[in-house]
């Protein structure tokens, strides 16, 4: 399946410096952290990558059909709002 990036993932890569090839890093090596079943028109789900040793958020969906993902957005996690595992959420 193809990589197709939202409009909302490209800005947020854009304003951090997140690059495609990292993007493309999680999906090939990364850890799929929590799911997201109720989510339109897709399930989605998000995932947990580490290009160049910096933890990397992704959150996608699996369009089937169209035969592609989507990239519904990408960031580096908030220590503040993340455990140093990068994989559960703090308590707030």
């Amino acid at each position: 399946m193809k990589l197709t990036f939202s409009t909302h993932a490209l800005r947020r890569m854009l304003r951090q410096g997140i690059r495609s090839e990292e993007v493309q890093m999680v999906f090939e090596s990364g850890e799929r952290i929590e799911e997201y079943p109720d989510d339109e028109p897709y399930r989605s789900y998000l995932l947990l990558g580490w290009p160049g040793g910096q933890p990397l958020h992704v959150v996608a969906a699996d369009d089937v059909e169209e035969g592609e993902i989507i990239v519904v957005t990408t960031y580096m996690p908030d220590p503040i709002r993340w455990e140093s595992d990068f994989k559960t959420r703090r308590p707030r």
